[in-house]
C-alpha cells in the first residue's frame, strides 16, 4: 500500500500532539464555563488560559480575544455595519479581489456598500487604488497571506492610508498564524481574525480579535447571552480552545525555525516544477508565505491533476479548500488577470513543520510523470 503525503496544510494542518492533549484533557471537565461551582470554574480556567496563550502568540492583550467557531465567524462578526471610533459609525466596506470567500462575500454590508480594491498580477493590493476609495473613511479589510497564492499583502503601508482617511482596518491573518511573527502593533491592524485548525489546533474553534481599543463593536451576530464579553453568545467550545490555545504556544516556538525550513522545501520544490518546460509559477516574484506554492501547466486542468495525484498516494489541492470541487477559475487569479486557460489548471502544494524533503522528492517525481500522462491526455 502507497504510503500518503500530505500537501494540503493550508486548507488544515494536522491535529499537533500538544493540541490532541489539551482536547482529551479538556473533554475531562464537566462543567459549564458560565457556571459558578468548582466544576464551572475549572472549564473557565481552560477557556482563559486558553485565551493568553492564543494573546502570547500575537501580542495582542488578552482582554481582545473574542473565541468563535472559526476564522469564517470571526470574519462575518468583524464584517459588520456599525463599527464606531471617536463618534464615526463606518457604514461602507471595502475588500480586496483576492480575500477569502467569507471575506469577500461582504459580511452584513449590503452589496452598494461594499467595494472591491484591485491587485496587481502578483497578486498584491493596489495601494494607489485603495487610496483612491479611501475619499470617505471605511472600514477595509485585507488579508495578511492569501490562502492561495501566498503572496504576502504589504498591511503596515495599507494600515497607514487607511487611518490617515479616518478608516479602520480588519486583516484576516488565518494564513499568516504559526508561519509569521505576528505584531498586530506592526501591522497597523485594528481587528483581526484566526483559526485554529491551520495550525495544528482543532477544527470548528476561531477567534476574533479587537486590537485597537478604541473602537466600539457592533451588536453581536451571536445574542442571547453574555459569553465572551457580550461580543458572542453561547457556551464556549472547551476542548476546541483549549486545543486553539495549545496549538498556538506550540505553533509560537517554532515559528522562526518552522519557517526556514518550510522556505527551503518550496525552494527546493519549485526549482523541481521549473524543471519542467511550461510550468507557472503564481506570485514568485513577491514575498510569499514559507509554504505555499499555485502552479499551473497550460494544458492540464486542476481536477484531473488532483485526482491523480491522489491516486498516487499525494493530497495536493487546485485553491482554496472552500472552492475545492468548483470548476470555475479561481477568483484569486482571475482578479490577477490571469487568463482563465492558465488558471484552471492551478495546484496549489502547501507544506507544514513536519513534511519532509523526501516527500517533496516524491511528489516531483509523481508530477514528472502525471504532467506527461496529462498533457498528451
Amino acid at each position: 500500500m502507497i504510503s500518503r503525503i500530505y500537501l494540503d496544510w493550508n486548507a488544515t494542518a494536522p491535529l499537533r500532539p500538544e493540541a490532541r492533549a489539551a482536547v482529551t484533557a479538556a473533554l475531562d471537565i464537566g462543567g459549564n464555563p458560565s457556571s459558578v461551582h468548582a466544576e464551572g470554574r475549572a472549564a473557565r480556567r481552560l477557556v482563559e488560559h486558553a485565551r493568553a496563550q492564543l494573546a502570547a502568540c500575537i501580542g495582542a492583550k488578552v482582554e481582545n480575544v473574542i473565541f468563535t467557531s472559526g476564522g469564517t465567524e470571526a470574519n462575518a462578526q468583524a464584517l459588520v455595519p456599525g463599527w464606531s471610533l471617536g463618534g464615526r459609525v463606518f457604514d461602507r466596506l471595502i475588500v480586496s479581489a483576492i480575500e477569502h470567500p467569507s471575506v469577500l462575500s461582504g459580511g452584513h454590508f449590503s452589496p452598494s456598500q461594499v467595494v472591491q480594491t484591485p491587485v496587481s498580477r502578483d497578486g498584491v493590493v493596489d495601494l494607489g487604488a485603495l487610496g483612491g476609495l479611501l475619499a470617505e473613511p471605511a472600514l477595509v479589510s485585507i488579508m495578511l497571506a492569501n490562502n492561495e497564492t501566498g503572496a504576502l499583502q504589504p498591511i503596515s503601508e495599507a494600515a497607514a492610508l487607511v487611518h490617515r482617511a479616518g478608516g479602520i482596518l480588519h486583516v484576516d491573518v488565518v494564513q499568516g498564524l504559526g508561519r509569521l511573527p505576528l505584531d498586530p502593533a506592526a501591522l497597523g491592524a485594528d481587528i483581526m481574525t484566526l483559526s485554529g485548525h491551520k495550525i495544528g489546533g482543532p477544527k470548528g474553534v476561531g477567534a476574533l480579535v479587537i486590537v485597537n481599543t478604541d473602537l466600539h463593536a457592533p451588536q453581536a451576530l451571536i445574542r442571547g447571552g453574555g459569553q465572551e464579553r457580550n461580543h458572542r453568545a453561547g457556551t464556549e467550545n472547551v476542548a476546541g480552545i483549549a486545543g486553539f490555545g495549545a496549538a498556538a504556544t506550540a505553533a509560537r516556538s517554532q515559528t522562526e525555525a518552522d519557517a526556514v525550513k518550510m522556505r527551503a522545501l518550496r525552494d527546493r520544490l519549485e526549482a523541481g516544477l521549473r524543471s519542467i518546460a511550461g510550468v507557472t509559477v503564481f506570485s514568485a516574484g513577491v514575498p510569499r508565505l514559507p509554504n505555499t506554492t499555485l502552479f499551473a501547466l497550460r494544458g492540464v486542468r486542476a481536477e484531473t491533476a488532483v485526482i491523480a495525484f491522489d491516486l498516487e498516494g499525494v493530497a495536493v489541492s487546485s485553491g482554496s479548500a472552500c472552492s475545492s470541487g468548483k470548476v470555475q477559475p479561481s477568483h484569486v487569479l482571475a482578479a490577477m488577470g490571469i487568463e482563465p486557460e492558465l488558471s484552471r489548471g492551478a495546484i496549489r502544494i502547501s507544506t507544514g513543520p513536519t513534511t519532509k524533503a523526501s516527500e517533496i522528492d516524491r511528489c516531483l517525481e509523481a508530477w514528472r510523470m502525471l504532467s506527461g500522462v496529462l498533457r498528451r491526455g
